[in-house]
This record gives structure tokens, sequence and C-alpha cells, in this order.
């Protein structure tokens, strides 16, 4: 597909058709690379961005418990080496 370079203010843009950027997944704010004279352009995704609907799928399965659940007991170390401050 092809597309041509318009004048935008004092820069330039391009216009990316619709079902590309959905194809892509892009929206709102994306990332800009050159690299070997060719231009990608990425979507800018945050850590932790899904995390939220994780958690409540989780809790809805009941699988939101401890692994470790069950605490050992103190070691001589804890006991004796091992200092509070």
């Amino acid at each position: 597909m092809k597309s041509t370079i318009i004048k935008i203010g004092n820069s330039h843009g391009l216009r990316i058709p619709k079902p590309i950027l959905e194809q892509c997944g892009l929206q709102g704010e994306v990332e800009l690379k050159v690299q070997n004279h060719q231009l990608i352009i990425t979507s800018i995704k945050k850590p932790r961005d899904t995390w939220e609907k994780a958690f409540k799928a989780m809790a809805e399965n009941k699988d939101d418990v401890l692994l470790d659940s069950e605490v050992p007991s103190a070691t001589q170390w804890d006991e004796e080496e091992w200092e509070w401050k």
C-alpha cells in the first residue's frame, strides 16, 4: 500500500489507513525509530498495563492465593544471627 507524505504546519505527516493501524494495534502514542534508513513505528506498551485485568481474573478463579503460605519454622541462623533494627 502506498501513502503520501503531507505538510502539516512546519512539519510533515503520513496518513496511515485505519486497517493498517488496527492490524498493527497502533493507537495513541507511538515510538518512532530510524533503523537502516527505514522508519519503524511501534506501539508504546506500558509495563503492568494488563495486570489489573489479570488480577481480577485470578480473583474470580480463586487463583490468587500465596504459593508459600506456610512459613517454615525459624532456623538457628534466624534465632541467633538475625537482628531487627
